[in-house]
């Protein structure tokens, strides 16, 4: 019984402090291309592109990949299933401005459920563009205590960082 006391002590200390975590999270990255907003945008407006660039591809050569919806703009819908290191899940563009922003709604199944949230936005710096990435969202319990262990801002931002390369790379 002793040791029932003695391990609870710690887990509700623990429990507590996760309690205490931010809710909200928000990575960003940016990085300028030597290509036009228009060209950046093509990529990023139509899921099919994202094959060229995205930093996950690759990850599971069996990778499951649908689409829905229109090729590209608000209401083209990406669905994919994999392996443990990809998951499961789906994104669904919401706002396409020519030349200027990409937003989605990032949906996760697998292996852990959220709902985020993502934009691009374009901004033209000579004959480049700045090309800034953005995700936020609220963290669950479980993501909070993952949190603990886990910079994520380091770990999805190195993705992101990868991602845009790749999609410079393409252009």
């Amino acid at each position: 019984m002793l040791y029932l006391v003695g391990l609870a002590a710690p887990l509700g200390l623990f429990a507590l402090y996760v309690h205490t975590r931010p809710a909200a999270f928000r990575i960003v990255r940016s990085r300028v291309i030597n290509a036009s907003p228009a060209a950046v945008f093509a990529k990023l407006n139509s899921f099919r592109a994202w094959q060229s660039w995205s930093p996950w591809e690759g990850i599971d050569p069996q990778l499951e990949r649908t689409y829905e919806g229109p090729e590209a703009g608000p209401g083209a819908v990406y669905k994919w299933r994999g392996n443990n290191k990809v998951g499961e899940g789906m994104m669904k563009l919401t706002e396409s401005v020519p030349g200027a922003k990409v937003a989605l709604d990032l949906t996760f199944i697998k292996p852990f459920p959220a709902e985020n949230k993502t934009v691009f936005t374009l901004e033209a710096e000579g004959d480049a563009t700045r090309v800034t990435w953005e995700m936020r969202g609220e963290n669950a319990f479980m993501a909070k205590a993952f949190g603990v262990f886990v910079n994520m801002d380091a770990l999805v931002g190195k993705d992101f960082v990868k991602g845009l390369d790749q999609l410079a790379a393409t252009l």
